[in-house]
């Protein structure tokens, strides 16, 4: 990238940016999309444990949807990361969520806040979790396949709290569960931040392997590309 090409890039990010962190609008979009993912996985949860697959179908549900919402969060995390259109509708969302390579440690709070506040983050949930509960509606869904959605759906949100709680938590539990690659683990998290276009996931981290080859094939990586477009951007403290 030509100097006059990345200068320009660097202030479309800060007027981004900008935009996001002075229009109360940003926030309450991001408020109104945590609601939305947050009460339709409610919903569905509660139609789901209603279906008769029995105690071994939903774990076989939950299995599958623990392994599909790892790839497809990592995949839309691999993308995001990539993703330099701040002068579209969507710029100043893009522009904060950069941020996230800047700040490797976050503020603490409280699970459930980090859950929902994190949710409001994917616009592209609203849409699968709206159609799920119109196959869930309409009664023709396997149930099996109907649980399976309904599970990646919201393990797609428990993937922030995971996330979060590695860069964050020190907890036996948290760290345990991270060894055990039920969730990420910071050991595995890590090689994202210290090396470039790797170790996208941020569920458990199982579907790397798999993602790092995409990655490979269709990937810039962050490091040489949108961290240099933010890099003229301050951000107050350590934490977010």
């Amino acid at each position: 990238m030509l100097a006059s090409e990345l200068a320009e890039k660097q202030r479309q990010f800060n007027c981004a940016l900008e935009k996001y962190n002075g229009g109360s609008g940003y926030h309450l979009f991001d408020m109104l999309v945590a609601s939305a993912n947050v009460s339709l996985q409610a919903w569905l949860l509660w139609r789901s444990w209603q279906l008769s697959i029995g105690i071994a179908g939903h774990l076989a549900a939950l299995l599958i949807a623990w392994v599909l919402a790892d790839f497809v969060n990592g995949l839309v995390h691999m993308y995001m990361d990539n993703n330099d259109r701040y002068e579209s509708i969507g710029g100043p969302f893009i522009a904060n969520f950069h941020l996230h390579h800047k700040t490797p440690l976050y503020k603490e709070k409280f699970l459930p806040m980090v859950y929902f506040v994190e949710s409001g983050s994917k616009v592209w949930l609203v849409p699968f979790l709206a159609a799920t509960a119109l196959l869930a509606m309409s009664g023709q869904a396997n149930p099996l396949l109907l649980c399976t959605l309904v599970y990646a759906g919201t393990l797609s949100s428990v993937a922030e709290v995971s996330h979060y709680l590695c860069h964050t938590s020190r907890a036996p539990l948290a760290i345990f569960l991270g060894n055990c690659g039920i969730l990420l683990s910071k050991r595995h998290h890590a090689g994202h931040h210290l090396q470039d276009n790797i170790n996208y996931a941020f569920l458990s981290g199982l579907t790397d392997p798999l993602l790092n080859l995409i990655a490979r094939r269709f990937s810039r990586g962050y490091k040489q590309h949108t961290d240099l477009l933010n890099a003229t951007w301050q951000v107050d403290g350590e934490s977010r």
